[in-house]
């Protein structure tokens, strides 16, 4: 519309301009019809159309000249803001970078790369009524978002051996994110004396955790492949916290049962476990994280470390913490 505008003033300069001229010399001959019939419509004078097309070809010179000089500099602002956005974007929340993990540890990023985990068992009514012994059930949650899950366990097992076998009887559990997208396994087969459980990514085994038989103690040695990177020596009876340290006896991690409050822990195996992994990363506190408190450790745990700590848990759930079940119903309503 400016180069209209422009275009107008100038061939109305241009008409007054061609009036005046026609006008003088009208009044120097004595005569004259004032332009009328070489004019427009209005009585205007007629602009030429050569000048006309002139002015045109140079308002598209300048328009031309105007876009790329525009184009050019929209081009150096985007980059200069894409610059300004890779500088201000924060690498990843937690201490592991993409680029450098190898397959198995990029799998195990997205659930383990977190400095504390709290895992929830669900509440199995069942097992609390009729002594029906359930699948297991985990939701695990990140104490910095409690919003959400950020991921779940899930156990397979055949329904004859839970009935039999009860805490002793084989599994497989199935630990996925957020989605149900599988992250890793845990595969704990059936025992007597002493319980072991294999974590698994894509069927490989990665590492295992083995229990130590003490008449009291609570003794789980891990393994990453073959070789041992910590050990818990649990004093027992009622010391809920695991700690998990290194040959030098410094700490490496966390496991801490947490109570959940009389009625469940009395009538139920609804257990809350938080794994601590370390301080670092862990900066603001506000839900869930204000139950979790931080810890410093020797050296932080790699995420094939972490998916043995995680499977520690599990194992820890299954050994000490779950009940048969059957009696909370009779149990209230004899009491009543």
């Amino acid at each position: 519309m400016r180069w209209l505008l422009r275009l107008l003033t100038h061939a109305a300069a241009a008409g007054r301009a061609s009036a005046a001229a026609r006008s003088a010399t009208s009044h120097v001959k004595g005569g004259g019809s004032h332009g009328f019939a070489s004019g427009g419509w209005d009585g205007s004078p007629a602009v030429p159309r050569e000048w006309l097309r002139k002015l045109w070809v140079e308002e598209l010179k300048k328009q031309k000249e105007a876009a790329k000089g525009l184009g050019a500099l929209a081009g150096s602002y985007q980059s200069v803001e894409a610059a300004g956005a890779a500088r201000e974007v924060p690498s990843r929340s937690y201490q592991y970078d993409d680029r450098d993990l190898d397959p198995v540890e990029a799998k195990l990023a997205p659930l383990l790369a977190r400095p504390n985990l709290v895992i929830a068992r669900d509440i199995e009514w069942a097992n609390i009524m009729f002594a029906f012994e359930q699948e297991s059930r985990y939701i695990i949650m990140d104490p910095l978002f409690p919003q959400s899950p950020v991921g779940f366990i899930r156990e397979k097992s055949n329904v004859i051996f839970r009935q039999l076998l009860r805490t002793r009887r084989p599994f497989v559990a199935e630990i996925t994110d957020a989605m149900g997208n599988e992250i890793f396994t845990v595969r704990r087969p059936f025992w007597l004396i002493n319980s072991s459980i294999y974590a698994e990514v894509d069927g490989k085994e990665i590492g295992v955790v083995h229990r130590r038989w003490h008449l009291w103690r609570r003794i789980y040695d891990l393994y990453l492949g073959n070789r041992q990177f910590a050990v818990v020596e649990n004093p027992g009876f009622w010391n809920w916290t695991f700690s998990l340290v290194d040959e030098d006896d410094k700490l490496l991690a966390q496991v801490d049962r947490n109570w959940r409050g009389i009625g469940l822990e009395l009538f139920t195996d609804a257990g809350q476990y938080a794994i601590r992994f370390g301080d670092e990363g862990l900066r603001h506190k506000f839900g869930l994280a204000a139950d979790v408190e931080e810890l410093c450790v020797a050296r932080q745990l790699t995420l094939p470390e972490r998916a043995v700590a995680l499977a520690l848990a599990i194992s820890l759930d299954s050994d000490y913490f779950s009940r048969r079940g059957g009696w909370g119903l009779p149990f209230l309503i004899a009491t009543e």
